[in-house]
This record gives C-alpha cells, sequence and structure tokens, in this order.
C-alpha cells in the first residue's frame, strides 16, 4: 500500500522508510529496529503535539485518514447498508444502515470518501447530493420508529454545489434535515471525524452530543475559500490560507472552547491515519460514553434539550439573555403547537 507523507512529516517519512528497508532481514538488525520505532514513536507524538491550524486542516484530509467505513468495519458489528432515497436515487457519499454497537441496536450514518480514484468518483470526493442527504433523513425516521439511537459520521468538503444538486433542492434537503434532526425522539451522536464542511456537514450532524476527533475541522467554508474571498491575492494565496485557517478557529480545540462540540476524541500518536485501529478504540470508548449519558431519556426532552443546544449557539444565546425568556420564542412552535403542521408539511413533500 502507497504511503502519503505531509509537508511537516519529513523527519516521520525517513524514519518509516529506513524502518522499511531493515524489514525482513536477519534478527540482527532488530535492536536497530525497535530502536527506530521507539524514535518514530517520539518525534510523532512532538510534531502532533503542536501542529498549526493549517496542519490540522491537511491532517483532516490526510488520503489514509480512516473513512466512515473504516470505522464501521471495526467498531459495529451486523452493519447492513441501505441504499436509496425513494424519491430519485441512491447517493454513495453518504452510507447508512442499522447495526449493533456494543450489544446495542443503532443507526450508523456517515459520509464517505474514496480511497482511490475511481472509488472518489464513484462517491463524489465525500459530497452529497439532496438524495444523499433525503437517504439519511429516511433512515433517521426509521431509527425513530424502531427507538434506535442514531450515530453519525461526519466527514465531507461540503454539499456538492452542482447544477443537478441545486436543480433537486439541495438548500432544501439540508434544511428539511436540520428540522427533522432537531425533533427526533431518540439520541443522536455526532462524531466529526476528518472534514466538517459547512452545511454539507450540519445536514446529518445535529445532535445530542458533538463529538469531535482532534485533528479533524468544522468549518462554515473551506480556509482556501476563505482566503481567495477576504484577499483576493494570488500571489500570497498560501500565506493567506494558513491566515484564514488560524482566524477561523475551526479547530477542536477551538470549538470546545466556544460550545460548539461536547468532547474532542483523541487520536494515535502521529494522528488517525497512523493506526486506524487505535483510532477506531479511541473513537468507540467516545461513542459508547456519550451513547450511555443518554440512556433513558425521553423523547420530548431529547428534543428540547438539542433544541437548545443549537439555539443558544452564538448570537443567539444573548438575544435570550437580553430579552430575559426561558425558552426561544420558537420553541413551543417547533415542538409543539406547530409539531402537527410540520408533521403535514413532511408527508406532503412541501
Amino acid at each position: 500500500m502507497q504511503r502519503h507523507f505531509l509537508d511537516f512529516e519529513s523527519d516521520i517519512e525517513a524514519i518509516i522508510r529506513r524502518i522499511e528497508s531493515l524489514t525482513g532481514y536477519p534478527d540482527s538488525h532488530h535492536a536497530e529496529i525497535v530502536g527506530l520505532q521507539r524514535e518514530l514513536t517520539r518525534r510523532r507524538t512532538r510534531i502532533y503535539a503542536s501542529l498549526t491550524p493549517w496542519q490540522r486542516v491537511q491532517a483532516a484530509r490526510h488520503p489514509d485518514r480512516p473513512y466512515a467505513l473504516d470505522y464501521v468495519r471495526r467498531l459495529f458489528t451486523g452493519f447492513t447498508e441501505l441504499h436509496g432515497d425513494r424519491r430519485f436515487a441512491d447517493d454513495p457519499a453518504v452510507i447508512g444502515g442499522p447495526a449493533w454497537f456494543q450489544g446495542r441496536p443503532v443507526m450508523v450514518i456517515g459520509q464517505q470518501k474514496g480511497r482511490d480514484t475511481p472509488e472518489r468518483i464513484r462517491r463524489n470526493y465525500g459530497m452529497p447530493r439532496p438524495e444523499g442527504y433525503r437517504k439519511a433523513l429516511r433512515l433517521m425516521r426509521l431509527a425513530e420508529k424502531f427507538r434506535r439511537p442514531v450515530v453519525s459520521l461526519v466527514d465531507t468538503p461540503g454539499a456538492y454545489p452542482g447544477i443537478d444538486a441545486e436543480e433537486r433542492g439541495q438548500a432544501e434537503a439540508i434544511a428539511r434535515n436540520l428540522r427533522a434532526m432537531a425533533r427526533l425522539r431518540v439520541p443522536v451522536v455526532v462524531a466529526v471525524i476528518g472534514e466538517g464542511g459547512s452545511g454539507g456537514a450540519l445536514g446529518i450532524a445535529v445532535g445530542d452530543r458533538i463529538l469531535m476527533m482532534e485533528n479533524a475541522i468544522y468549518s462554515v467554508i473551506s480556509p482556501e475559500g476563505c482566503a481567495a474571498i477576504l484577499w483576493k491575492d494570488p500571489d500570497r494565496a498560501s500565506a493567506a490560507t494558513e491566515e484564514a485557517a488560524v482566524r477561523m478557529r475551526i479547530t477542536a480545540p477551538e470549538h470546545l472552547r466556544n460550545g460548539l462540540i461536547d468532547e474532542i476524541v483523541a487520536e494515535p500518536s502521529g494522528g488517525a491515519h497512523a493506526d486506524h485501529d487505535e483510532a477506531a478504540r479511541l473513537l468507540g470508548a467516545a461513542l459508547s460514553d456519550a451513547l450511555r449519558a443518554l440512556d433513558g431519556v425521553p423523547g420530548e426532552e431529547l428534543r428540547r434539550t438539542r433544541y437548545r443546544k443549537f439555539r443558544g449557539m452564538g448570537a443567539a444565546a444573548f438575544e435570550a439573555a437580553a430579552t430575559g425568556a426561558e425558552d426561544p420564542p420558537a420553541l413551543d412552535l417547533l415542538l409543539h403547537g406547530g409539531a402537527g403542521r410540520l408533521e403535514s408539511l413532511d408527508q406532503s413533500g412541501s
């Protein structure tokens, strides 16, 4: 398997190449290999303990990073993938279906990129079309019907911006998911495992517990897009992109500090791409804790708490504090007074 190394991993690459060159030789090299492995761990720990925001962006996009199906294979049993949105087509950029997680039935949904060029093209580089979000919504409603918690694995550069996606209602599909996820009566645990790109990520990321891998990113736009809009200077595109990554505050520590996520999931030494099995073990432990914390919480309480969680983010929290209102004005309409009307709209498809 071909290995990929980032610019700041040159020291790591040299050691790994040396270890590989010694593999298979007589035991006389054993001591050297052990020493190199020890040095490899030390350098990985040192480098990844002080990554810049832009380096974290690169790590989140690493081509060897585990994707949703890599975690599904390691953490879930009995996974049965379901296809199609029952309206237009199946979107391979979104995967999902019922499975078992540590002895409990769940519905797992994820955004899937590709390992090689043919798969990347088939999965549209992990960028969902409207049918992908509608498939995810179908699975969430199925989970609610059978009272299964939803586990959502987020990893996308963003929703696909193509003309065909816009013609089929990309924005409406994402908006409908946001509303529906806010009102689900089953626990929803979200994990940002790589890139969390804008509304494309948020379309499956409204949950009771939001986890984020240590080197994942979550942003309203890519650093490259932000730099192009704000600075418009091709001569300093690289520097502007790095500056944008810093100013946008898109890393897990920043999001935890700002209250946008609930927990950072540690990654193995050298990042999740260095050890898929260990990355899965760490994520599995965090998912288990999150699901256990939500056990037994009534559906109405889940809805109310989830809505307050997202409604309280950003400026909305200051608005609520200024009015002195205990609940946001739209809460009763969303959860109670308007529920019948919203459900009728869902059934009519309008």
